[in-house]
């Protein structure tokens, strides 16, 4: 059968290349009709002429068509692919991020979790819904992809507001633990069984054990731990050499809780109260500064010859690997997928997408229970549970009552009395995407 698949984003920076550049890889999916489709038809155009050309210099056996009309993208589609920005992504960012502490309210970043978070959710969400809802009169049956962020606000949105539709969502940042791991461990990824678990960008590593003795890896972690993390830079790329960007947020979890965070950013920071006084901030915005540069220079380096590095034959992302799956019906296990709670984690309610590991087949991604979650983490998940309910209902409902009740919910906010304030700015500041807000 011929698959077609969807990339609803195609335009943006990173998002379509690699995907392309990881199906040109795919033996299995290889046939198959990929669908460019982006609003922006200047990047659309730019994604399919650069796209077209590798096709026809790697000979590989794929279709690809692109339109600036979604209508017309989802027909008969099986897969759709969603990465999208709404508005200019750096200058919003940064009054997510900067205006809050302005307010007194000492957020980290600001893309996924804290105040900045929720602005992000409320520009990002009514658009997915839009796609969302094309999906389910044009395509029902297609498994759906989902990659903005804030994925557990966009992700716990659309599976209230469209329970019966395919809807995963995936993250890079597991990949990390391919990274660490056989460094702390001392041994081959191959070697290494693990698992791992929570809110996607708040996941920790519950378990690691080596497959040859099946010995408890942990121990070795611990040991290897200080130095491993103690070295860490930022290259010139603002990624960094060893991959573990957070140093002092990462000491300080690793020393209270004693569980390995499985991201290597500082995203795990929007989400604790105590996060700011801990982190690195001049790694935060050295960091932040060089993955401006690189995103905002990006086609003008020619940086996407990465993607259709053939040698390479392992994808960037986890999404081709698991359509592959389920063309073939195969079982995989995927180390991460964020999916509706089903307890899989049993101390967070069932209404919350959670990020756990799953098999995949056929039928799509089930999702596998992480058996004694502890309490102690749990209980930091669980701050988050309000915050992210209350945002879906101020979207859904187009409440601005709702979101100040969502900023009054979040850990990170520390007083009531700047928050009514806070919001009437941003609404202010960002009212083309905002204004629904009454």
């Amino acid at each position: 059968m011929t698959n077609k698949i969807v990339i609803i984003g195609a335009g943006s920076t990173n998002f379509g290349l690699g995907l392309v550049g990881d199906f040109f890889k795919s033996k299995i999916l290889s046939g198959s009709t990929l669908v460019l489709h982006d609003i922006n038809s200047d990047t659309l155009k730019n994604t399919h002429k650069i796209a077209n050309d590798y096709k026809e210099k790697l000979g590989v056996n794929f279709e690809i068509v692109s339109t600036t009309s979604r209508a017309e993208a989802l027909q008969e589609a099986n897969f759709c692919l969603i990465s999208i920005e709404v508005g200019n992504r750096f200058d919003l960012w940064e009054q997510d991020w900067k205006i809050p502490l302005q307010y007194g309210i000492k957020q980290v970043y600001g893309e996924n979790g804290g105040p900045g978070g929720l602005f992000h959710a409320m520009r990002q969400i009514p658009e997915i819904i839009k796609i969302c809802e094309d999906i389910e009169k044009i395509c029902p049956e297609a498994f759906i992809f989902s990659y903005s962020n804030p994925m557990q606000r966009i992700c716990h949105a659309l599976t209230t507001r469209f329970p019966n539709l395919n809807i995963t969502g995936l993250c890079h940042e597991i990949a990390s633990m391919s990274r660490q791991l056989p460094t702390l461990m001392e041994t081959a990824l191959e070697n290494i069984e693990f698992e791992a678990g929570g809110l996607n960008h708040f996941s920790i590593l519950l378990r690691a054990k080596y497959k040859d003795s099946g010995e408890d890896g942990y121990p070795f972690i611990k040991k290897n731990f200080s130095e491993y993390y103690s070295d860490l830079v930022n290259d010139h790329e603002g990624f960094y050499s060893n991959p573990g960007a957070e140093r002092g947020l990462f000491f300080e979890l690793f020393k209270q809780y004693g569980y390995l965070p499985i991201t290597t950013d500082s995203h795990l920071g929007e989400y604790l109260p105590w996060a700011y006084s801990v982190v690195d901030h001049d790694g935060i915005l050295d960091f932040y500064d060089k993955y401006k540069k690189r995103c905002l220079s990006f086609y003008s380096n020619d940086g996407y010859d990465q993607f259709f590095d053939m040698s390479h034959p392992e994808p960037h992302e986890r999404a081709i690997p698991i359509i592959e799956s389920i063309v073939d019906d195969s079982n995989m296990l995927e180390h991460a997928v964020n999916i509706k709670n089903d307890n899989f984690i049993k101390c967070l309610p069932n209404d919350v997408v959670v990020e756990v590991p799953a098999t995949i087949n056929k039928t799509g991604v089930h999702g596998k229970a992480l058996e004694d979650y502890p309490n102690s983490f749990g209980a930091l998940l669980n701050s988050q549970v309000g915050t992210i309910q209350l945002t879906t209902n101020a979207i859904l409902n187009k409440s601005k009552q709702e979101a100040k009740y969502a900023l009054l919910a979040d850990p990170i906010v520390g007083n009531s009395n700047t928050v009514e304030s806070l919001l009437d700015t941003m609404i202010e500041f960002q009212k083309e995407y905002l204004g629904y807000l009454k």
